[in-house]
């Protein structure tokens, strides 16, 4: 029986992709490895999105193909927006690699193992990138059992200036409500306990199968799904994030009065060259909404500094929407130049150091805003959903609230809680706040 090791690199919605795959793998009778030295197959899913990420991917394969000259390794499969992306390049560039299966051909990477390992013959599966999973597919979870990524929509149809993903995941297509209700449900009986929904552009899922936003209707019918306890939404594009959505986050106490909210700027001249469908009175207006209805709600967002043409004021007014904004969770990336993008050839590119410095300004200020909001913090009862154990030896015992995403935000550290097991529920008071984390009391039972 073969054996096939997997790495997955990028974001959750490549991650759902990965564990479709892995899904497929043990269907087909293969053995899911961890250990890279005893895998016959090794899988690479990869990321393209900015310059950081590419090298990461090109990294990883190399450092993978090694196992075909002192390990088990026959065949060497990239996956995924690189090979989407860059397809004969890599063939012709990396001899190491047997088969690149494009974001559009996941479900054939049966096909690509046969056709390498029994035919002998190097692949190039891209297809239209018009699939999408749904409930029928295999899945094989991760994540801790008690949490799960629900992809409700692939690819994106927004072609802001500076991104490459509608090129390698295709325009915006959403699932049937009745196919990510019917998987969520499943995860349910599994024992999940926390649904994340995510897509490119999470906010405007059903407008193309449906004629109009239906991200609300769906919540509405997940929330009924006993023993579901969390929903949380990630990457929500503001322009469709409508009134009736923030009325049902703020009535509705499955889902998480967290939103993830990727805003890149906020200065109009900026917006516009970035090919955004917000102005900054926009975003402010529906800041304040959500601010207004749901006084708790948690906010993260993500800016790109150093884009073509940001002046310093148009970097300084930035500042200051961080600093009158103060948000939770706040993400900096510097500008990547990324080819077959209209940003890459708009003129006034800004300096590699001035990118660096503008980002360690941001990242410095946020920081001090950050743990003034976990000062705050102090005296408040939170459900804490608990992901590490401890023992007498080593008693930390780590969870989140709903204020934390997993893997993007920080953790909060329970004390008096070494009775307690992972996937538990309780309720703590946090005592402590830091920039990143926090540190909380059990309250007993």
């Amino acid at each position: 029986m073969l054996k096939a090791g997997f790495i997955s690199l990028g974001c959750a919605k490549n991650l759902v992709d990965t564990e479709v795959m892995l899904g497929l793998l043990a269907s087909n009778n293969i053995t899911i490895t961890d250990n890279p030295e005893e895998a016959e197959i090794l899988i690479i899913n990869t990321c393209t999105f900015i310059d950081s990420a590419k090298e990461e991917s090109i990294a990883t394969i190399l450092q993978m193909a090694d196992y075909k000259k002192h390990g088990k390794c026959q065949c060497l499969i990239v996956a995924g927006c690189l090979g989407q992306r860059y397809q004969q390049d890599l063939l012709d560039e990396l001899p190491e690699v047997d088969a690149i299966v494009g974001t559009g051909a996941w479900h054939r990477i049966i096909e690509a193992i046969n056709t390498t390992i029994i035919d002998k013959t190097r692949a190039l599966l891209i297809d239209k990138t018009n699939t999408i999973y749904d409930e029928t597919m295999p899945r094989i979870s991760t994540t801790p059992y008690y949490s799960s990524y629900v992809k409700i929509a692939e690819g994106c149809s927004n072609c802001c200036s500076y991104c490459i993903i509608p090129k390698v995941r295709g325009a915006f297509r959403s699932r049937t409500m009745e196919s990510i209700i019917a998987e969520v449900k499943n995860l349910v009986a599994s024992g999940v306990k926390e649904v994340n929904l995510i897509a490119q552009d999470t906010t405007s899922y059903g407008r193309d199968v449906y004629g109009s936003p239906r991200l609300t209707d769906l919540l509405k019918e997940l929330v009924k799904i006993e023993g579901l306890l969390w929903v949380r939404l990630l990457y929500c594009y503001p322009k469709y994030f409508s009134d009736e959505l923030i009325e049902l986050i703020a009535t509705e106490p499955k889902i998480c009065n967290y939103i993830d909210l990727p805003l890149q700027h906020c200065h109009d001249d900026i917006l516009k060259a970035m090919f955004r469908q917000d102005v900054q009175k926009d975003i402010e207006n529906l800041l304040k909404k959500l601010r207004t209805r749901i006084p708790d709600m948690t906010v993260r967002t993500s800016f790109i500094v150093g884009f073509p043409g940001e002046t310093e004021a148009h970097f300084e007014a930035l500042r200051q929407f961080i600093i009158a904004q103060r948000f939770d969770r706040v993400g900096v990336f510097t500008y990547s130049q990324e080819e077959d993008t209209v940003a890459s050839t708009l003129p006034d590119q800004i300096s590699e150091d001035i990118k660096q410095e503008r980002y360690h300004n941001l990242m410095s200020l946020q920081c001090q805003v950050s743990e003034e909001l976990n000062q705050q913090l102090e005296g408040t009862v939170l459900d804490i959903l608990i992901e590490q154990t401890g023992s007498e030896e080593d008693p930390i015992v780590c969870g989140r609230s709903y204020r934390e995403a997993p893997d993007v935000d920080g953790q909060i550290f329970v004390e008096n809680a070494l009775d307690c097991k992972v996937g538990d529920v309780i309720k703590a008071v946090i005592v402590q706040g830091f920039t990143y984390d926090v540190v909380a009391e059990k309250i007993p039972d």
